[in-house]
C-alpha cells in the first residue's frame, strides 16, 4: 500500500493492464455488493461470480491477454451482451479478478495472524509468493492504483494486525508491507520471466549457459574482469535460494530497527 491507500510494488508494464483504469465507482459497487441486479433478461445460471471465476481460469491457463468478454461468453455459453449486464467491461472485470485471487491467502491461512511480527512477515511473504506463482498474470498488471475490495482491505487489516507488535509508527508499518511485497514481486517476476524465456527459445538454463561459456571464459581470462574471475564455481548454483536469503535479511533488518526504536524509547523515558 502506498501513502494514498493504493497497493505498491508493481512497476508499470507496457504489456499489462492497470487496475483502477475503468469506472471506479462501478468496480466498487461490484466488489462490495452494492450494485443493482442486472436488468431484465439475464441468462439463467449466469452470475458475476461465474464470470469472475471463468476469467481467472482463462488468465491462469493462457495469460491475461486471452481474457476478453467474447472469450468469456464462449466459456460460459452465453451471449457477449449478457455478460455486460453484470460487468461493464474488462477494466472493471480486472479489478474483480485481482480481489478474487487476493482472497486465496485467507483460505490458505484462516484465523488470526501470528502473534510474533516476524512470523507475520514470513507468512505475508510466502503467501504473496504462492499467489503470484499460482497466478503469474498478476505480474503483468500495474497495481499502482488498486481499487480496494473486501479481500484487498482484509489483507491490509490482517497485515497491520500482525505487524502492530513492531511498535513502529503507521507510515513505517506501511513501509514494511511495501518492502516485503516489492521484494517478493521482484523475485517472482524474475522467475516468471526466466520461465517465459525458456518457453520461447526452448533452451534450459544449463543449455543457455553452455552456449555462452566459450565467450565468457575468453573474456574472463583476458584480465579485464578481475572480480568476476574470483567468483567460486558455485556462485550461481541453483541450490542457493534467493527467496529464503532475502526474506531472512529483511526480517533481520526490521528486527534491528525495532530494537533500535525500543532502546530509544527506554532512553527517552528515563
Amino acid at each position: 500500500m502506498t501513502n494514498d491507500g493504493t497497493t505498491a510494488g508493481s512497476a508499470p508494464r507496457t504489456d499489462g493492464t492497470a487496475t483502477g483504469s475503468g469506472d471506479i465507482a462501478r468496480s466498487l459497487e461490484l466488489l462490495w455488493g452494492t450494485a443493482e441486479r442486472p436488468g431484465r433478461g439475464p441468462k439463467p445460471g449466469l452470475s458475476l461470480d461465474r464470470i469472475v471465476t471463468a476469467a481467472v481460469a482463462v488468465a491462469d491457463a493462457e495469460g491475461l491477454a486471452a481474457v476478453s468478454m467474447r472469450r468469456l461468453s464462449t466459456e460460459l455459453g452465453a451471449g457477449t451482451m449478457s455478460l455486460y449486464r453484470y460487468v461493464p467491461g474488462k477494466a472493471e472485470l480486472l479489478d474483480l479478478m485481482v480481489d478474487r485471487v487476493l482472497g486465496e491467502l485467507f483460505a490458505d491461512h484462516p484465523g488470526a495472524p501470528p502473534a510474533d511480527w516476524r512470523e507475520a512477515v514470513d507468512r505475508m511473504a510466502r503467501g504473496h509468493l504462492d499467489t503470484l506463482r499460482r497466478h503469474p498474470w498478476l505480474l503483468k498488471i500495474n497495481q499502482a492504483r488498486t481499487v480496494l475490495g473486501p479481500s484487498g482491505l482484509r489483507g491490509l487489516e490482517l497485515a497491520l494486525s500482525g505487524l502492530r507488535g513492531m511498535g513502529l509508527p503507521d507510515p513505517e508499518l506501511i513501509g514494511v508491507i511495501i518492502a516485503v511485497n516489492s521484494f517478493v514481486e521482484g523475485l517472482a517476476r524474475t522467475q516468471a520471466d526466466a520461465a517465459e524465456a525458456r518457453a520461447q527459445n526452448g533452451l534450459s538454463d544449463e543449455e543457455f549457459r553452455e552456449r555462452q561459456r566459450p565467450y565468457l571464459e575468453r573474456a574472463v581470462l583476458s584480465g579485464a574482469y578481475p572480480m568476476v574471475a574470483t567468483l567460486a564455481e558455485d556462485s550461481f548454483s541453483p541450490a542457493f535460494d534467493p527467496f529464503e536469503f532475502g526474506l531472512q535479511r529483511l526480517i533481520a533488518g526490521f528486527d534491528a530497527l525495532v530494537a533500535e526504536r525500543t532502546a530509544a524509547g527506554r532512553h527517552h523515558r528515563k
